[in-house]
C-alpha cells in the first residue's frame, strides 16, 4: 500500500486543518495509507521519509529548521513525490530558499485579496494532470508568483485584474499550476487552494487528485528504470 504523509499548520486562516481532511478523504480512497501530522517534527525522520511515497505540506507563513528542510529535500531527491496548494507549500517558509527551489516557486502577493473573480486557462500541454480539464472561473485569491523557470506550467491566470502597482506592466500570464522535478521525485503546486471551499470545488479537487497520484508514481518508476538519486544530486547513495 502506498503511503501519504499530510503535515498541516501555521497560520490558521487558510484553514489547514480542515484542508488536510480533504487530502486525506481524496488519498484514501485512493488506497492510500495517509498520516496527519500537525507538527513540523513529522519531517524529523530523514529514513522515515524516504519510506513513503507522498508528501504534503498544508503550512503557512511560518519558519523552519533547516535540518527538517534538508530532510524532505533527501527524500524528495530520492524519489518521495511532493505536493500542495496555496499558501501551505508555495508560502509556507519565507525565509527558506532552499524550501523554495525545491517546490519551484513562492508567493509575494494577491492583489485584491479574497474577492478575485477571475479565469483559470488550462494550459496547452500533452500532460495527463490536465487532459480533459476545460478552463473555470474562480473567486478567490488570485496568487501572485515568483516562479522556477524550470517548471512544467499546466495552468495560468492572467494579470492584471485588478488595480495596483504592477497594472502599468505587460499583460502577465502566472502560472497557477506547475510540476518538476528534484531529484528523481516530482514536485506539484497548484496555488489555488485559499480555503477548504475552495479545495472542495470538483475540478479544483481532481487537479488535486492527479496531482497527488503523478507525484507518487514517481518513485516506483524511478525503482522500476533503476534511477539512481545520486546521478542527479552528487551524494553518495549512503548519503540519501
Amino acid at each position: 500500500m502506498r503511503k501519504a504523509l499530510i503535515v498541516w499548520g501555521g497560520w490558521l486562516g487558510h484553514q489547514p486543518k480542515e484542508v488536510a481532511e480533504i487530502f486525506r478523504e481524496v488519498l484514501e480512497n485512493e488506497d492510500f495509507e495517509v498520516e496527519v501530522s500537525d507538527t513540523l517534527q513529522a519531517f524529523s525522520d530523514a529514513e522515515k521519509l524516504k519510506s513513503l511515497d507522498l508528501i504534503i505540506p498544508a503550512w503557512t507563513m511560518d519558519r523552519i529548521d533547516q535540518q527538517l528542510v534538508n530532510n524532505v529535500s533527501a527524500a524528495v531527491q530520492s524519489g518521495v513525490g511532493l505536493a500542495g496548494c496555496h499558501g501551505g507549500m508555495c508560502d509556507a517558509f519565507r525565509e527558506n530558499v532552499d524550501w523554495q527551489f525545491m517546490t519551484g516557486g513562492n508567493w509575494v502577493a494577491h492583489p485584491g485579496n479574497d474577492a478575485v473573480e477571475y479565469t483559470v486557462n488550462i494550459a496547452n500541454s500533452s500532460s495527463p494532470l490536465v487532459d480533459g480539464l476545460e478552463d473555470f472561473r474562480v473567486k478567490s485569491e488570485q496568487y501572485y508568483l515568483h516562479v522556477d523557470p524550470a517548471v512544467e506550467v499546466l495552468a495560468t491566470t492572467r494579470f492584471p485584474t485588478v488595480p495596483g502597482p504592477h497594472s502599468l506592466n505587460k499583460i502577465v500570464d502566472m502560472p497557477i499550476a506547475w510540476t518538476k522535478r528534484w531529484g528523481v521525485g516530482r514536485v506539484y503546486y497548484n496555488s489555488l487552494g485559499h480555503q477548504a471551499n475552495i479545495i472542495e470545488m470538483p475540478v479544483v479537487k481532481e487537479m488535486m487528485r492527479r496531482g497527488f497520484l503523478w507525484c507518487a508514481e514517481g518513485k516506483a518508476l524511478a525503482q522500476a528504470q533503476g534511477t539512481k538519486a545520486a546521478a542527479y544530486t552528487g551524494m553518495a547513495d549512503s548519503q540519501l
